[in-house]
């Protein structure tokens, strides 16, 4: 078979999306040893992606330019005032545009379309292309923002004009798919049940990735490591983490002794975090790492490994990093809304704690920890959710449906 793969992120570090996008291509390659797998790569800014460790038969480039002229400017600011739509909008999509009309789409039996970011510009770019009825595209979010469940604005008159050009684009697409079964379900409905969206989780593939710098790493200073690395955007709350771990200490010697928590963030909080926090010696707040460093540390000196959602009562989204942690086979606390993709996939209730609960995750973790502290078996808290063999059954299967 004959694919064709088109991202705008196979960074290795700073971003979800290039992690997962990376490790989609080496699983593809994984399930079909003898396809011929082609790129084209859209990069905002000219950067190194460890290009030689994808399994890829080539890799065509485009650098978009995204800094628009000064005339643009003035008229862009004037125009989106009058009709709400942008030119500067227009201006960069016409970048991906113009290259994605000159593939020769007849060479390839599918394509797949990996979409990032807020702006989805590999896959708006595809409207009225004859590519895009053989396009299988990839909503990693949902789209527009305003149907993400962590949105905070209000309903807009550019939402409703996104959400109507790419209800179009929905329509002619060949597939479209998602990392979550709610999101599938809800962009489904959302879109008016004119196409079924599929569902192929988010994967995490060891051979696409240099691991080989461990020079930051923090050795951990107590027998157990609970350690979080990430972000704090679109509604998570890592405060109430931390409480419940401080309130665990305060009142358990032994603990205190036992335990440490690390965090590294990728935050504006840090500061505000580290103020708040400064009288409890076991709560380590730090910058967050390159992905290489990251994961080393995560490997060489975590024992409990911490995964965040928002604290809403709803998230159809699956955390990019959730297939990496759970690759690591060690104890997992994950904090969820009530209602969230990852309570389907991790079946023991012992890992998982409400989100926007201290008391139930004090508990939880308390739990983990004194189990934690006497065991070091291995642990598969997602089953074999992100494995090979579930990742080739579910595509196999998606394929076969849309023969």
């Amino acid at each position: 078979m004959n694919f064709l793969v088109i991202a705008q992120d196979l960074r290795v570090s700073g971003t979800s999306e290039g992690i997962v996008s990376r490790s989609f291509i080496g699983k593809l390659k994984r399930v079909y040893p003898d396809a011929v797998i082609d790129l084209h790569y859209f990069m905002s800014y000219t950067h190194s992606y460890n290009k030689e460790l994808l399994p890829l038969n080539s890799i065509t480039e485009y650098l978009v330019n995204r800094k628009p002229s000064l005339g643009l400017k003035i008229i862009n600011a004037i125009y989106r005032r009058v009709f709400i739509k942008s030119l500067y909008k227009t201006f960069v999509i016409n970048q991906y545009r113009k290259p994605l009309s000159k593939i020769k789409y007849e060479n390839y039996d599918l394509i797949f379309v990996r979409s990032s970011g807020l702006e989805y510009e590999t896959i708006i770019a595809l409207k009225n292309l004859p590519i895009l009825s053989k396009s299988i595209i990839n909503f990693h979010d949902p789209y527009p923002f305003f149907f993400d469940t962590s949105c905070p604005n209000p309903l807009t008159k550019k939402h409703l004009i996104d959400f109507y050009e790419m209800y179009g684009i929905v329509k002619n697409a060949f597939a479209c798919l998602t990392p979550s079964k709610l999101l599938s379900k809800d962009l489904q409905l959302v879109y008016g049940n004119q196409k079924k969206f599929y569902t192929l989780p988010h994967q995490y593939d060891n051979s696409v990735f240099d691991l080989t710098d461990a020079s930051q790493i923090r050795k951990k200073e107590k027998p157990m490591s609970i350690s979080y690395h990430g972000g704090l955007h679109y509604g998570r709350d890592i405060d109430i983490l931390i409480d419940a771990y401080v309130d665990l200490i305060k009142t358990n010697s032994y603990l205190l002794g036992q335990t440490e928590l690390v965090l590294r963030l990728k935050s504006s909080d840090n500061k505000r975090l580290k103020e708040k926090y400064h009288s409890f010696n076991t709560v380590i707040i730090l910058d967050g790492l390159d992905f290489s460093n990251s994961a080393n540390e995560q490997i060489q000196e975590a024992d409990i490994l911490i995964l965040l959602e928002s604290t809403f009562e709803y998230s159809n989204i699956l955390l990019g990093k959730a297939p990496f942690v759970a690759s690591l086979e060690k104890p997992i606390l994950a904090l969820l809304p009530e209602a969230c993709e990852l309570r389907s996939i991790i079946k023991n209730e012992n890992y998982i704690a409400k989100s926007n609960d201290t008391e139930d995750v004090k508990m939880k973790l308390e739990a983990l920890i004194i189990k934690t502290l006497g065991s070091n078996d291995s642990l598969h808290t997602c089953e074999d959710y992100f494995g090979d063999d579930n990742f080739k059954e579910i595509l196999s299967t998606i394929l076969t449906d849309l023969k």
